[in-house]
């Protein structure tokens, strides 16, 4: 995922210190559709999120089109008719951790995230549980959602409505380390 990250960091955490910010490169978003005819899953291993220690803020973006799918079929539909990954090439998530959390101290904290989910042209507010990892060199993430299709205003036609859920279950894993400016 190609985009200017600096950018990315000073519009979505404001001006802060290197120190204050962790980040995962190549963090994990999967989706999965149980129905009765058929399952569908797929996987973005090229997601970048950040995380501001000092603020609990954290953003999250990806490329839509970067899904990988079982079945090419399903990736191209997923692309072409639902996410429509042309138009709204972009999935984001900005928000903060609203419990406080010591990033001094290794251990594991159930966490709550509240923000905007924007994806398919459509930002909706969310809050999402998690657990977060603190260790020595940095943090992890996992959270597991619920996202309604409707909400974002992705069409499900008819004809394949049997095939796909109306809420998708979502699963993300970042592992955080302490962000590093290029010199």
């Amino acid at each position: 995922m190609k985009f200017p990250l600096i950018l990315f960091l000073s519009l979505m955490m404001g001006n802060v210190l290197a120190q204050d910010v962790l980040i995962a490169r190549n963090a994990q978003i999967s989706f999965f559709s149980e129905t009765p005819l058929e399952n569908i899953s797929g996987l973005n291993k090229n997601v970048t999120a950040i995380l501001n220690t000092k603020t609990s803020e954290v953003a999250v973006k990806m490329q839509v089109a970067q899904f990988e799918f079982p079945n090419k079929l399903m990736q191209e539909h997923f692309n072409e008719n639902y996410l429509e990954s042309d138009k709204y090439p972009t999935a984001s998530f900005t928000g903060k951790i609203q419990e406080k959390v010591d990033f001094s101290k290794e251990g594991v904290q159930a966490i709550t995230a509240k923000g905007m989910l924007n994806m398919h042209g459509v930002a909706k507010e969310r809050t999402m549980t998690g657990k977060l990892t603190v260790t020595k060199t940095g943090a992890s993430l996992v959270c597991e959602f619920n996202v309604p299709l409707t909400d974002h205003k992705i069409e499900v036609p008819k004809l394949v409505f049997e095939k796909i859920a109306e809420v998708i279950a979502v699963k993300t894993n970042f592992s955080f380390v302490p962000y590093e400016q290029k010199k």
